[in-house]
């Protein structure tokens, strides 16, 4: 059978498309009559050359195509893309409408509170609740909150599952009210695996078939995700990629995504990887390139022969990275390569049949040696110059030859230990033996490996020193054959009589139940176990900032002498104070290289001069001696991966255990908040919403700044994910309601909870702001009389006087994950507007979608040039006439004066900053129409 998505919405019917070009045709499959929009209508029509056009910009023209009603979507719009000029600087607006959307907990938590508090904000306008329904298929995968409490033993899984459930059982509760009182939503349970690689391995269709009117219609898979990395799927030939938590709610309710056409970089790839070289190096050597090209906002799409030479797994790799370089996609046409991982991972035949024919017929199969697309820019990596890498201390970008990684260690040392030196002496000063029990350290483990070494005397820990080492989801689970080589290089080790160091904290975390099975198989589990890497989670840990406590004994080692140790991680993220409190330095690397440094200890080791340890024999034991060949890493796959490893763990995935199944779940149409949660609190984001058009946007007057920012400040510097610092106001709210700090979990798993997150905006422990010299955290000093304090009792302060507030940065402001919440806190805390160099893609739109206006200097012009201090008073004019796209307004900061430019670049972003944001403005459209109950 066609794994057909039956439509549980009222569909748009067939007959009110316009189809102005007449591209409405029908194909036959094994004697089905299948409907669909063909593109190279437009050719037909002499309107462009479809075949010229890079494959990611079809399939932008056949979601124009299918959705022509004249008005979000006209002839216009379809001609502006076929005639599509690589060369032009977008500014033609277009209408998106994804097929599906994608949630993982963290954000799929607050998108649900969102959409429960709109429920009844609307039922109090006199609409029907249940109008406020996902119009399009809705999949969320719990993968976030799992956190790595218990490691290095057999019973870490079970332990980390336990205390996961105990923790949130609350937000559970949620999303099981969720799946059942909305149409269309699906929640995959807790321990199945990330959301990116159940997404690769099983959600993924590829190509859509969607019943209308009796009729069958065809289409591409394309979603949006509220996780940056949605892009991995980039790498199956779907068209997808990361929004924030506000844009994808407006998509869920049927709006669709504005957004400009956009230029599309072509990258090629020729020849093949050497020995000894992972997939792993080849994306961060990609994301330094691409980041080298200034790609943000760009499409990125590969070509060449070199994709002959790439697995799906390794091309899932890379476009997983796509966030990392900037690129709002990395995408890989669909190809044979393609088809038989469909087959592989148990794909229904039909289905691989489908996409196949249809890509085929639609121009979107990528054929080896046929002619070159017209991209707006290109670059070329011959693969076989890529060498073994690592990124880091603090920027995924930052890719260092692992030839010279302990130059490169040496040379950036002094400056971590000067940043360690002034974040010692900051307000927010962290005391451990205090903090030893304290939420800072993580949380209560068991009796397990972790437990024991508490009770350890202090290990000879000294700069330089790795103490966590972490095989961890997401860029990596999705690729084999880095995994094996992990298993490979365990192998030789033990066999050598090599150990981890006792001062790493070691953890497996796969992306997929279906990595435990090949690694059994293989006879590899063992050897990984033995040096401590056993199973610790199926879901998103150490990337995501849930690496957990470091033992007792460790943490009071790096505290007491200042240390500036290090994480080795296989994922995606190394911001600074994203991966633990204690560690300033994180590297991100392959898994095998995790192994090999766990092996080590050090970050202060050169792996081609000096041994990485002694063998049982006594003699020195090189890297070089333990690195597992491609040939043996091959054959351990063509041995232990099966194709029904993938349909046994696939068959239930929607089945949770037995702790999820024993959630209550609350019943109805609307939410019963609980007041007294500290979880899920009603969001006042819809307070004083009526059904009436809103007021004009007025200028700002009289603005205090409240942080002055520098370069690449990231929405984890925003609005961290993992540890609740013991001395922090969100710390001080929850045990103001009876929490322990045993008990805070992380800011993530608070995300439904307003209260706790206005808290922790710019709370992160790295955060450094100019207003506040010598401190490092959530501080600054609250103007005119200048007294420090922390930024969330500033902003009350600030409140109750009525004045509001600005945020002044440097360039790439908002770099890292698609965090909503770094923008509902902005605005929380009364931030008006923020002014920057520049914005990274996600969050630019998210502060527009929660009503702050983004603002960028003019080129060559920074908080420095115009030499502002940031204690004058700022006033921006130009705001309450009427703004258009790029509009420029005059700023006044004391006795200065210049000009910014207002970052709405669509006429519908002007209207979503207008109402006060995205979703306020699509609860006023659904009162506006609360005649129509249709859905």
């Amino acid at each position: 059978m066609l794994n057909t998505y039956h439509a549980t919405r009222k569909v748009k019917a067939m007959t009110e498309c316009l189809d102005s070009l007449g591209s409405l045709a029908t194909l036959k499959i094994r004697g089905r009559a299948i409907d669909l929009f063909r593109v190279d209508a437009v050719t037909r029509a002499g309107l462009g050359d479809v075949g010229s056009l890079p494959f990611s910009i079809r399939v932008l023209l056949e979601n124009l195509l299918r959705n022509e009603d004249g008005a979000t979507v006209t002839k216009d719009d379809i001609v502006a893309i076929a005639s599509w000029d690589p060369e032009a600087k977008p500014s033609h607006e277009i209408a998106y409408r994804p097929a599906r959307v994608l949630l993982q907990d963290f954000t799929g938590v607050p998108a649900v509170v969102d959409l429960a508090a709109m429920r009844e904000a609307l039922a109090s306008m006199g609409g029907d609740a249940s109008r406020i329904n996902p119009l399009r298929p809705v999949d969320l995968v719990i993968d976030h909150s799992v956190q790595v409490d218990s490691y290095g033993s057999p019973s870490s899984f079970a332990e980390n599952e336990r205390l996961e459930c105990e923790r949130n059982r609350e937000r559970y509760q949620l999303l099981k009210w969720g799946q059942s009182a909305f149409k269309g939503f699906r929640v995959v349970p807790p321990g199945k695996g990330i959301v990116h690689q159940v997404n690769l391995e099983y959600l993924a269709p590829v190509v859509f078939l969607e019943e209308r009117e009796g009729r069958t219609l065809t289409y591409p898979d394309t979603l949006v995700g509220t996780d940056s990395h949605t892009t991995m799927i980039n790498g199956l030939g779907v068209l997808g990629w990361g929004v924030g938590g506000i844009e994808a709610e407006a998509a869920m309710l049927g709006q669709p995504i504005f957004m400009l056409l956009p230029q599309v970089v072509g990258f090629k790839l020729t020849g093949t990887l050497r020995e000894g070289v992972t997939a792993t190096d080849l994306v961060l050597t990609v994301v330094q390139m691409l980041r080298q090209k200034m790609v943000v906002g760009k499409f990125v799409e590969f070509l060449g022969d070199g994709l002959d030479a790439l697995s799906l797994s390794d091309r899932a790799t890379i476009a997983n990275m796509a966030p990392e370089s900037g690129a709002t996609v990395c995408f890989f046409p669909v190809d044979d390569e393609t088809l038989a991982y469909l087959r592989f991972t148990g794909r229904d035949e039909d289905q691989v049949e489908l996409v196949e024919v249809y890509s085929k017929e639609q121009g979107l199969f990528r054929i080896s040696g046929a002619s070159q697309p017209r991209y707006t820019d290109t670059l070329e990596l011959e693969l076989g110059e890529v060498v073994s890498s690592l990124a880091g201390p603090k920027r995924p970008q930052d890719r260092i030859d692992l030839r010279g990684s302990k130059q490169a260690w040496q040379k950036v040392l002094p400056t971590l230990v000067k940043e360690s030196t002034a974040g010692a002496g900051s307000i927010q000063e962290r005391e451990l033996p205090e903090c030893a029990d304290s939420a800072s350290e993580g949380f209560g483990v068991s009796e397990t490996r972790a437990e024991a070494e508490d009770t350890a005397e202090s290990p000879a820990l000294q700069h330089g020193s790795v103490v966590i080492a972490a095989i961890t989801s997401c860029t990596n689970t999705s690729n084999p054959a880095v995994l094996v080589a992990a298993g490979l290089l365990a192998k030789k080790a033990v066999d050598k009589g090599l150990s981890a160091k006792p001062w790493v904290k070691t953890s497996l975390a796969p992306g997929s139940q279906v990595v435990t099975d090949y690694l059994h198989k293989a006879g590899l589990m063992e050897a990984l176990e033995k040096l401590n890497f056993h199973l610790v989670a199926y879901g998103c840990t150490t990337c995501i900032g849930n690496s957990g406590p470091l033992p007792r004994h460790v943490a009071g080692s790096i505290e007491q002498d200042n240390l500036v140790v290090v994480s080795v991680l296989s994922g995606n993220r190394n911001f600074e104070g994203r991966i633990n409190q204690h560690v300033r330095a994180n590297y991100l690397a392959s898994p095998p290289l995790v192994v090999a440094y766990a092996l080590a200890g050090t970050m202060d080791i050169d792996f081609e001069r000096e041994p990485i340890g002694e063998g049982e024999d006594g003699k020195a034991v090189f890297l070089r001696d333990i690195w597992p060949l491609q040939h043996e890493v091959r054959d351990a796959i063509r041995s232990a991966l099966e194709s029904d490893m993938f349909t046994r763990r696939y068959r239930r995935v929607f089945e949770g255990t037995g702790s999820w199944r024993s959630i209550e779940t609350p019943q109805g149409d609307t939410f019963e908040w609980d007041v007294e949660s500290t979880y899920i609190r009603k969001p006042p984001f819809f307070d004083g919403v009526s059904a009436e058009e809103p007021e004009a946007p007025k200028d700002i007057v009289a603005a205090r700044v409240l942080a002055m920012l520098g370069d690449s400040v990231t929405t984890d510097h925003i609005s961290p994910a993992g540890a609740i610092a013991p001395d922090s106001p969100a710390a001080r709210y929850l045990q103001g309601h009876g929490v322990l700090p045993i008990d805070f979990n992380s800011y993530g798993s608070r995300r439904g909870n307003h209260e706790a997150m206005v808290r922790g905006t710019f709370a992160n422990v790295r955060l450094r702001n100019v207003l506040a010299p010598g401190t490092e955290g959530g501080i600054t000093r609250h103007l005119p009389d200048g007294e420090p304090m922390s930024i969330y009792d500033a902003a009350m302060l600030y409140r109750a006087e009525g004045v509001p507030l600005l945020v002044l940065a440097g360039k790439e402001y908002g770099a890292g994950s698609s965090r909503d919440w770094a923008a509902k806190g902005t605005l929380l805390l009364g931030v008006r507007a923020v002014i920057a160099q520049s914005f990274e893609r996600i969050h630019r739109s998210n502060l527009i979608g929660m009503g702050v206006l983004p603002l960028e200097f003019l080129p060559g012009e920074s908080i420095d040039s115009l030499g502002l201090a940031g204690e004058e008073e700022f006033s921006i004019c130009g705001i309450a006439t009427p703004l258009t796209p790029g509009k420029r307004l005059r700023v006044t900061a004391g006795a200065k004066e210049f000009e910014v430019v207002a970052r709405l670049d669509t006429p519908h972003e002007v209207d979503h900053y207008a109402h006060g944001g995205m979703l306020q403005y699509v609860l006023r459209q659904l009162a506006m129409r609360r005649d129509n109950r249709s859905g």
